[in-house]
């Protein structure tokens, strides 16, 4: 089921969330519900307070080439165990920022653990998109939007322009 996103300026959205201890079906279909929403949205990645819900869960798919097979990936206490020394700078957007993108430098290798929807133990190199944006939903947790890595005079302008949509939003 899809589910509504919120957007930036939303006091949920700058909140850390709680690690999961238990992996119960309510979780399970949040997790299910997060990559229909992302996939219809579309998008790469979301993160759970994103949706609303203030726990440690991530999904992303950055497979964007046509006719290649998808990769969903449910992480549950996704965590950084290292990044690499290199960078790289991608132009970054996100489904809480609708329409507005920027440049975020972030290391261009990591190391990532979860836990999965079955509640086995993952660990994984990435690099490239995925790299990207598994940190980029990772902060999310963390209560970090990609707009917190800008200048401030940048990430007020965004903030604005996303005050002024959520207005027109609620105009309908």
């Amino acid at each position: 089921m899809k589910r509504p996103i919120l957007y930036h300026p939303d006091p949920r959205l700058k909140k850390s969330c709680a690690p999961v201890d238990d992996l119960t079906d309510d979780l399970r279909t949040l997790a299910d519900d997060m990559l229909a929403t992302m996939y219809d949205a579309p998008g790469v990645g979301l993160a759970a307070p994103q949706v609303g819900a203030l726990t440690r869960l991530i999904v992303l798919d950055c497979v964007k080439e046509e006719g290649e097979k998808q990769r969903p990936l449910i992480m549950f206490n996704p965590q950084l165990l290292g990044v690499s020394d290199a960078l790289n700078t991608y132009e970054e957007g996100c489904l809480s920022i609708p329409e507005q993108f920027a440049d975020v430098t972030r290391p261009a290798e990591v190391e990532v653990s979860w836990i999965d929807r079955d509640g086995k133990e993952h660990r994984e190199g990435m690099d490239g998109l995925w790299a990207t944006c598994v940190q980029h939903e990772i902060d999310h947790l963390d209560g970090k939007l990609f707009i917190d890595h800008l200048k401030p005079l940048k990430r007020q302008m965004i903030t604005r322009k996303m005050i002024k949509f959520k207005r027109e939003l609620a105009r309908g």
